[in-house]
């Protein structure tokens, strides 16, 4: 090979380099609390040579990230398979491995360490070991031993903060005598006081690189830190750019920071997140001035980049009860320049299925206004018309709502509503038109992080509490009241030492929902609470938990409580394995847990992708009804809940 010339991070944070000053004069090696991060190795011309096969073994030093940072740092080992070489180049990797090494050593604090290389049992300095190598037959591998001796472990005696240093950033130096010298804890504590400064306002604040010195009787080393505070400063004017169908008027309304408000790194990021939250920018950059301006503030240049208005997405599900659905959305971002969006969506269902008796149709159309009368609050207008053919029952209907929605807090949102519905339904043979009105009141909580619902929780909780006052008129009117509240939770095995994180995680959720003020047949039968499918139990088909009638239809009931238990398993790549078991019952009258128990259990498979696990699960029912599947087969997008 004509020559090698790599960049190699160490597995550490990178580190910036500081010289040290010995205090004495001693044999020491010349020092650096530097880890070597970036490296252009020299040529290895091999003079036409055949590459040379060599396995290289290097010493443990009980230290695990230590052992990590040196097998990641040496050319011999990194670059053995990659860039196969002749015994030149090899040589020439071995010579520089030493340095490298020692770099290593000493910015893990080990300022007398020793590395010894030998490649075929042979010292790097015998005159003999090039020719050798040369004459050596490909196999076997020539061995190459490191060996490392690190000395004994150097620690800080004097920590000092030099310069005019403000409370708050004092405070966020946590280095001490006695401490271990190690490069990166002292980079990270000189990180912390210039993070601490900006975060109070000192916008220009800096802080030169450590100043370290070396003390080798003592094994210490004196360390410190020229701290330049500077003024504290206020945001000034801001300037947003790449604005083009957006309102101007819109985005200063929504940015959460404003002139006169102190310089703070935290806010400025926060404020970016929130506008990148609208969803109708690619990207969000916030940018202060290198310096101030005439009145001592702080210019902002806020760049947005705008989003495609249009967009198209599908979805499609099969399940041996429901059988087979798809459908497209077709979504229109800021619609009038104020960051509304209109999702219109369509889809066919009812593709085969054993709790189907023929193919359904869902159409909708939703305008949602965002900061609607106060920042954080959603007007949401809902259209939609559907047609479904279940084994319970025959449904017609037309929808309309309209939701005020209100973002309470990062983890709480409320919502309230007006809903109306039109429709026929055939159950049993007879033929009843419906319509009701609602006044749904919805809370949420949710805190598992995740922005994308179908991405894969690892810890957290999700909650949802409604309740939905409902007038009924038709043949038999009723008033009542549905009440509904579910929740899940996961929890990564990994805080309990079982495996790495986000490998193992147990998912955990319930279900429960009462219809208050009308016995079950009083209710229209979309109303009544159903069990059974990839909701609520597993194993069972949709709408197949709870009272029947005489002919083994499901009628449907007055209350449901359901709970589920899933395992899963990361295993190699992007695949994943699960093991599941549900259980639930639907009450004929208004109080739940008093119907007949019903319990599943099942196996699937993941499969990892950007827009979420791919989810494939066969479940079989523990205690089957007499008109019950042997079981049931799920295929969708997005983990079960």
């Amino acid at each position: 090979m004509a020559g090698e010339c790599g960049i190699r991070k160490a597995r550490a944070l990178p580190w910036t380099r500081w010289g040290l000053r010995p205090q004495t004069p001693s044999a020491l090696r010349g020092g650096s609390l530097v880890l070597v991060a970036i490296v252009c190795l020299a040529p290895g011309l091999a003079w036409g040579a055949d590459p040379l096969p060599y396995a290289v073994s290097l010493a443990k030093t009980a230290n695990g990230p230590l052992d990590s940072a040196l097998a990641a740092s040496s050319q011999l080992i990194v670059l053995r398979t990659r860039a196969p070489a002749g015994p030149f180049a090899v040589l020439s990797r071995a010579r520089q491995d030493v340095p490298r090494l020692t770099a290593v050593l000493e910015s893990f604090g080990y300022y007398q360490s020793h590395v010894t290389v030998t490649v075929a049992g042979l010292a790097l300095e015998d005159p003999s070991l090039p020719d050798l190598l040369e004459a050596r037959p490909a196999a076997p591998p020539a061995p190459i031993d490191i060996a490392i001796q690190p000395g004994p472990l150097f620690h800080l005696r004097h920590v000092t903060l030099a310069g005019v240093v403000p409370g708050a950033a004092a405070a966020a130096f946590t280095l001490k005598p006695g401490d271990p010298a190690v490069a990166s804890r002292v980079l990270a504590a000189s990180g912390a006081v210039l993070s601490a400064l900006r975060e109070n306002g000192y916008a220009l604040a800096t802080v030169d690189p450590p100043d370290a010195v070396l003390v080798p009787p003592e094994q210490a080393l004196d360390v410190t830190l020229r701290v330049t505070a500077g003024p504290r400063v206020d945001l000034g004017p801001i300037t947003i750019t790449g604005l083009h169908r957006v309102h101007e008027a819109y985005v200063r309304r929504r940015l959460l920071i404003r002139p006169g408000q102190l310089y703070q790194p935290s806010a400025i990021d926060a404020a970016r997140q929130d506008l990148a939250a609208t969803g109708v920018f690619s990207g969000v950059v916030i940018r202060t001035a290198p310096s101030l301006d005439a009145a001592g503030t702080l210019p902002v240049t806020v760049d947005v980049a705008e989003r495609e208005r249009h967009a198209v997405s599908f979805n499609v599900a099969y399940s041996t009860d429901l059988g087979g659905s798809a459908g497209a959305t077709w979504t229109l971002r800021n619609v009038f320049g104020n960051a509304e969006q209109l999702n219109l969506a369509a889809a066919i269902s009812g593709l085969g299925g054993t709790a189907v008796t023929g193919v359904g149709y869902n159409a909708s159309a939703q305008l949602i206004k965002p900061d609607f009368l106060r920042r954080d609050q959603a007007l949401q207008f809902d259209l939609g018309a559907l047609k479904q053919s279940l084994d319970a029952y025959d449904q017609t209907a037309a929808t309309a709502g309209v939701t005020l929605t209100r973002k309470l807090s990062r983890q709480w949102s409320a919502s309230a509503g007006i809903s109306l519905i039109q429709e026929q339904i055939t159950q049993e043979g007879i033929v009843r038109d419906y319509t009701l009105v609602a006044l749904p009141l919805s809370a949420k909580f949710d805190d598992t992080g995740l922005a994308n619902p179908l991405d894969d929780p690892l810890h957290g909780v999700r909650a949802a509490f409604s309740a939905a006052p409902t007038q009924s008129f038709g043949l038999r009117s009723a008033t009542f009241l549905v009440l509904q509240g579910s929740a899940s939770t996961y929890f990564d095995l990994a805080s309990l030492g079982l495996g790495p994180p986000g490998r193992s995680v147990l998912a955990v959720r319930g279900l429960i929902g009462s219809a208050q003020g009308a016995s079950a047949f009083d209710l229209p039968p979309d109303q009544r609470f159903y069990g059974g499918g990839s909701a609520t139990v597993r194993g069972f088909k949709y709408q197949s938990v709870g009272p029947l009638f005489l002919d083994e239809e499901p009628a449907g009931g007055a209350a449901i409580d359901t709970v589920g238990a899933e395992f899963r398993q990361r295993l190699w790549g992007n695949f994943g394995a699960v093991v599941f078991a549900d259980a639930g019952q639907v009450s004929a009258g208004n109080a739940p847990f008093q119907g007949t128990l019903r319990e599943g259990v099942g196996v699937g498979g993941r499969y990892y992708t950007s827009i979420g696990p791919i989810r494939v699960d066969v479940a079989v029912p523990v205690n089957k009804p007499p008109n019950g599947d042997s079981f049931e087969f799920y295929l969708g997008i997005g983990q079960a809940f």
